[in-house]
């Protein structure tokens, strides 16, 4: 909002101040005051939205203030009692009192309040906008800017987003019966999916017994170490719920989503062709590695050719910018919301993000919470769940019980508390793999050998499965589910009849 008012005021120095005469009314401002000063009860009218910045003169925007200030704490507010709060900053405090007692008596009707109010906030909207679009042109002409044309348009709708979030005459309160008739047609359509789960569908079926899939407005985390498998669990719930996904037309005629869902995957680490490639190898059942050696037969490339051609049309659309800030992805998701109706968000992963792109340097766990509220503001606005793949810290390796916990998370605090759901992923077979006993000094062969033999079979026994560690969930149960994970498709899967019995036992 400084950015705004400075560029107002070049907009003024620039002799542009006749533009800015169109949207001022004093009259108004006066008008606004008046009508508090003879009823105080119309401030719960014009509260929610106007502030003292909504007024361009200056004594109106003190009074104003100090009005506000007072009936706040539930102070009375007459031009009697304000005299004494105007006093102390003010030399000129008779000058307004007598001020106060002429727009009291020539206030208007006080049932007008709202509608004068309404009035400021629309005007202040207005300069606003012409000071946005006068930063827009500084800033784009500016030698000294190194913006290029995209971030420009970046920043531009992250300015606008801004304003329109500095409140809005007309946001309404929601009455619990409303909502809970909304909360019910959610549900009843849900219900109507296969599966029966009132979310989104991961695609894993004890996960979504577990947390009944994924919600609206849900910010979920799913963390790991690094080759833990993080990115290849939030492929595969963008590839199930992008493959699941069906709409029809509601009785308003509407296009709505009833089972799967339009996938908007960002990915900061890896490049779209190599996320493609990812996909293929899943659904192919190629091994990626054997694609990018060129170890392919001709039944390969038919069976590559028959999985591309039925990906085709897949509803999954992947960003790969390496530089993504959170006023950058509020706006490319508020683009691809209006231009796709996306129905999910995967983010790969939260520590390569960065906050607002201002320079400032407040340190890292404080730009990891901007960037925490910021994806859970995103989820709540376009009312879809968000999934952010995230980093485990080190100290989870110090520990004789390698599954993770919440205080293993990176900048944990922010993390955690933002979140509605935490879900971590951990492999036994991950650290058994890279625990293969060495000969101990005068140890013998046959000692040695029956040592090695059973670290093989803890290896076997643990070979292809994972485990999904649910440590938060706002609105469920915690707890841990089962998996099938196939490292050479990087694949997540249900547990067959057999894998689920011999864990069982």
């Amino acid at each position: 909002m400084v950015v705004v008012l400075n560029s107002i005021h070049s907009v003024k120095e620039e002799k542009e101040g006749n533009i800015l005469d169109k949207f001022e009314n004093f009259d108004a401002e006066a008008a606004v005051i008046g009508c508090l000063l003879w009823d105080n009860r119309s401030y719960e009218k014009i509260a929610d939205f106007l502030t003292e910045e909504h007024f361009i003169d200056i004594n109106n925007k003190n009074i104003f203030a100090t009005i506000k200030r007072l009936l706040d704490k539930n102070t009375l507010v007459s031009p009697i009692t304000l005299k004494n709060y105007l006093e102390e900053n003010n030399e000129d405090a008779f000058d307004n009192y007598k001020y106060l007692n002429q727009i009291k008596d020539s206030a208007p009707s006080t049932q007008n309040a709202y509608q004068y109010a309404r009035l400021l906030y629309d005007l202040h909207i207005k300069r606003s906008l012409i000071g946005i679009s006068n930063t827009i042109i500084q800033e784009t002409i500016s030698k000294d800017n190194d913006l290029d044309g995209i971030e420009l348009i970046e920043s531009a709708e992250n300015d606008l987003y801004n304003l329109s979030q500095t409140g809005s005459a007309d946001r309404k309160h929601a009455i619990f019966g409303d909502a809970l008739k909304s909360a019910i047609d959610v549900i009843n359509q849900s219900y109507k999916r296969d599966g029966k789960i009132a979310g989104l569908p991961s695609g894993l079926r004890d996960l979504d017994k577990k947390l009944g899939g994924l919600h609206n407005s849900d910010l979920i985390i799913i963390a790991g170490r690094p080759s833990m498998g993080k990115t290849a669990l939030g492929t595969n719930i963008a590839f199930n719920a992008a493959k699941k996904f069906k709409e029809k037309k509601d009785e308003q005629g509407n296009m709505i989503t009833v089972d799967g869902g339009k996938v908007a995957f960002f990915s900061l680490e890896m490049s779209a062709e190599q996320l493609a490639t990812r996909v293929l190898a899943q659904e192919s059942k190629i091994s990626g590695d054997k694609m990018r050696k060129a170890e392919l037969t001709k039944d390969d490339f038919k069976k590559i050719a028959k999985v591309s051609s039925e990906l085709e049309d897949l509803n999954l659309i992947i960003d790969d910018n390496p530089m993504l800030t959170i006023p950058s992805l509020r706006a490319r998701a508020r683009r691809l919301k209006r231009q796709f109706n996306i129905d999910l968000i995967i983010i790969d992963y939260l520590q390569l993000m960065s906050g607002s792109s201002t320079g400032r340097n407040d340190g890292r766990v404080q730009e990891i919470s901007e960037i925490t509220r910021g994806l859970k503001a995103v989820a709540k606005e376009l009312n879809i769940p968000i999934i952010a793949l995230s980093q485990l810290s080190r100290q989870v390796e110090q520990r004789e019980d390698k599954r993770p916990q919440l205080s293993d998370l990176r900048e944990s605090g922010t993390i955690e508390q933002d979140s509605d759901v935490v879900m971590f992923i951990f492999r036994e077979s991950y650290y058994l793999e890279r625990m293969e006993p060495l000969k101990r000094p005068e140890e013998n062969d046959d000692k040695h050998n029956e040592r090695h033999q059973r670290w093989r079979e803890l290896c076997e026994s643990s070979y292809n499965k994972a485990e999904i560690i649910i440590a938060k969930q706002r609105h469920g149960p915690i707890g841990s589910i089962k998996a099938h994970f196939d490292p050479n498709f990087t694949r997540f899967s249900d547990l067959t009849t057999t894998e689920y019995d011999n864990i069982m036992e």
